[in-house]
């Protein structure tokens, strides 16, 4: 009976990016680190096991090396102290594994460092460079200046930049601070020169020669964050001249380009990944094998093993940072939806008490009009019923731009001035403002008229508002000119107010947001207002509204039809 719901479970849990119980990335990345580290002792020390250390004792030696690197992205601390711990052993008995350990014991120390505070990561560290120490001292052999750079810089190097990464952790930058890319190059040229100084009087090549090009492969994984296919090459080449010129470096310098293959597989897609993927192994198989004969089938599985442990990692990583900002991005907008819910439970607010109260004024007037005013006071009360009902309207498209500020639809904006005529509006603005004893001078010709009506309304709302702002700051008396100038492309409104007017010493109230809301407007089509002193000593407002090409005209229109509103 519960098989059918297993079944739904499974898929579930599939089409979610999640796999059965803890089978997990992390899971499979644990099993590919433990198989990687036990194939990279095979491969480096499998034809040294006829020598002190029998074949059995070293495949031994080889798991114990390898597989605790399954364990240490949960227990790095345990994992150092083991790693240390057997590299004294395998010095003591002869065991080739001592190459394999003195790779693996700094990576665990980095991650220690990484994952843990000083407490842990002190006392690792200090018995990795004891352990360091035992392995490269024979006996009755005085320690030199050399020995102590080479044990200490090999762990010293991967702690700091594991500390580092440490401090970085939950800050989330997208990219780090430039030190990661000095400590990476830092890292890259303190581990090619610790691996390899010994051996560069051992080439064709003279000293200089060497220690440039092994400079070089370190100090490219400064901009392999970057760069990485370009690295990744840099590297390949470096690797194939060092096997020509300079052969007991190449093994070390195998490194860096892995640490490249790795990088480059967080970014790149799985075709780029694959064809990086056998170059590396190629390259790999060029360094290691110098014998054909010594080419065997369990030989090249655990080379392209070592290989693929990079990419395994580098693609892991780059899922988790794809989960990183998926979930950054799911914050954002969740906060967004949080602020617009905000923004329009604030402006149904505002709506409800201001259109109460103007509610209240509109009703109130009218009474007073039905109960028999006449004269003045009748047109008074009349002008008081017809601007309440305006505001009313206003409130509402005020009310439809607040759910969603980021909206920039004409209709959608325009939808209140866009029940009245706009011609009619304009020249009600005209006349609402001479009779307040502003003398305006009016341009409107008859092809302005061939305009959107989107466009004219923003027109005649701009233009309303720039004769309310001169009679604000110019005061009664003053001299405004009104043009309307239809062009190919665009309806141009100017609003301008000549020289020779003064403030009064009292004018009307400004809110400060005249430009502001007549910006909006422009910007709602796509145009733009300026404002500002004229030459001759007066001010003007210009305003550009865009006249849509053909098919926005009809997608416009086609919008409106969806929605009843007019066109």
């Amino acid at each position: 009976m519960r098989w059918p719901s297993t079944r739904r479970f499974a898929a579930q849990r599939l089409l979610a990016g999640k796999p059965f119980g803890r089978l997990s990335r992390g899971t499979l990345l644990d099993v590919g680190l433990a198989v990687c580290g036990t194939g990279l002792d095979v491969l480096v020390n499998a034809g040294s096991w006829t020598g002190p250390v029998p074949m059995w004792a070293g495949l031994g030696f080889a798991l114990l090396a390898g597989l605790p690197m399954g364990l240490l992205r949960r227990w790095p601390g345990p994992v150092a102290v083991h790693l240390a711990a057997l590299l004294v052993v395998c010095d003591q008995v002869g065991a080739f594994t001592v190459n394999t350990l003195q790779i693996l014991l700094p990576i665990s120390a980095g991650v220690l460092a990484r994952s843990r505070g000083w407490g842990w990561t002190a006392p690792a560290a200090v018995l990795a460079v004891a352990a360091t120490m035992v392995n490269l001292v024979d006996p009755g052999v005085a320690l030199t200046i050399n020995t102590w750079y080479y044990a200490v810089g090999l762990i010293a190097v991967p702690v700091l930049i594991g500390h580092y990464l440490r401090g970085q952790e939950g800050r989330r930058k997208e990219d780090p601070a430039p030190l990661l890319d000095l400590l990476l190059a830092g890292g890259g040229v303190a581990l090619a020169v610790l691996t390899t100084w010994p051996y560069w009087h051992d080439g064709r090549l003279p000293v200089w020669a060497v220690a440039l090009g092994v400079m070089l492969a370190g100090l490219a994984l400064g901009v392999v964050r970057h760069l990485p296919g370009a690295v990744l090459l840099l590297e390949s080449l470096i690797l194939l001249a060092a096997d020509q010129y300079a052969p007991r470096t190449g093994s070390s310098l195998q490194l860096l380009a892995l640490v490249a293959l790795g990088v480059f597989a967080i970014r790149a897609t799985w075709p780029w990944v694959a064809a990086a993927y056998a170059l590396t192994c190629s390259v790999a198989a060029v360094v290691i094998v110098d014998d054909p004969a010594d080419i065997t089938p369990f030989r090249v599985v655990a080379l392209m093993t070592m290989v693929t442990a990079p990419v395994a990692i580098g693609r892991y990583a780059g899922a988790r940072q794809a989960q990183a900002r998926h979930a950054a991005e799911l914050a954002a907008e969740r906060a967004r939806a949080g602020w617009l819910a905000e923004r329009e439970r604030i402006a149904r607010e505002v709506h409800d008490i201001v259109a109460h109260h103007v509610g209240a004024m509109v009703l109130r007037a009218g009474a007073a009009q039905y109960a028999g005013a006449s004269g003045p006071a009748a047109e008074a009360l009349a002008d008081i019923r017809e601007t309440g009902h305006r505001v009313l309207e206003d409130l509402r498209g005020l009310l439809a731009v607040l759910r969603d500020p980021g909206e920039a639809l004409g209709p959608d904006l325009l939808l209140p001035d866009m029940l009245a005529d706009p011609g009619d509006v304009l020249r009600d603005a005209v006349a609402r403002m001479s009779a307040a004893g502003l003398r305006v001078d009016l341009r409107l010709p008859d092809e302005a008229e061939r305009a959107p009506l989107v466009v004219r309304a923003a027109a005649a709302r701009i233009v309303q508002e720039g004769l309310t702002n001169v009679l604000k700051h110019a005061g009664p008396g003053a001299r405004a000119e009104v043009g309307v100038q239809l062009r190919p492309d665009a309806l141009v409104v100017e609003v301008r107010n000549g020289p020779g007017t003064s403030r009064p010493p009292e004018t009307l109230p400004s809110h400060g947001q005249g430009i502001a809301g007549m910006r909006a407007r422009a910007r709602a089509l796509g145009g733009h207002v300026t404002a500002g002193p004229a030459e001759d000593g007066g001010w003007r407002l210009t305003a550009t509204l865009p006249i849509p090409g053909e098919d926005e005209a009809a997608a416009g229109t086609a919008a409106c039809r969806a929605t009843g509103r007019p066109a």
